[in-house]
């Protein structure tokens, strides 16, 4: 009963949050099992591109390292900042928030060759500072966020600036739904905000 209820509650969460998640879990699992080895997922430039190995691509983005607390403890913030834009600030945008995971993949793993997890925020970055781990990839995920933040709300509200980020048509069309009527009004009960009930004659 319990798990059902835990199912329900995990497929109430936004789809790309859904997905990335339950890939992170899933491909950690494997390696747990030993189904899979994490040699098998590092990014390595030389197998991608004369081995033509290319899930390194998507596979190192997966992979937090073994189960134990560091990985609960980064589930816990991917979880929560991915469910939060989301339903935030890409909300109806699910092409757009695709295109942003898109953008910070592929700026990670051109600036940074060794690429060995995705972005964190900074709490994350203060605590691998307190456990005397390296900070080098927090503070690469940090810069790529600020680098899509500056390039996709800053830059276009400046004096002659213009959105350089295009999410892809085909994005658009596969992810998203059809656009709302603008005229469009909805119930009264549809509508946030508290109801009143209508005035007495």
């Amino acid at each position: 009963m319990a798990w059902r209820g835990l199912a329900a509650e995990f497929l109430q969460v936004p789809a790309v949050t859904r997905t990335y998640t339950a890939a992170c879990v899933l491909t950690t699992a494997a390696v747990q099992l030993e189904l899979l080895s994490p040699f098998q997922l590092y990014f390595n430039p030389h197998l991608v591109f004369r081995k033509f190995q290319v899930w390194r691509l998507v596979t190192n983005f997966l992979f937090f390292g073994p189960l134990g607390f560091s990985f609960f403890f980064n589930m816990l913030f991917v979880f929560h900042y991915c469910r939060m834009l989301e339903e935030g600030s890409f909300r109806g945008r699910t092409a757009d928030f695709v295109f942003m995971f898109l953008f910070g993949g592929v700026l990670m793993t051109v600036s940074f060759p060794r690429a060995l997890a995705p972005f964190l925020p900074w709490a994350l970055m203060g605590f691998s500072l307190l456990l005397g781990n390296s900070i080098l990839v927090d503070l690469l995920g940090i810069a790529v966020g600020h680098t899509y933040y500056f390039l996709e709300d800053v830059f276009p509200k400046q004096p002659g600036g213009k959105r350089l980020l295009l999410t892809p048509g085909f994005l658009k069309l596969l992810l998203d739904g059809p656009e709302e009527d603008p005229d469009y009004l909805p119930l009264p009960e549809e509508q946030p905000g508290p109801h009143q009930p209508p005035p007495q004659q």
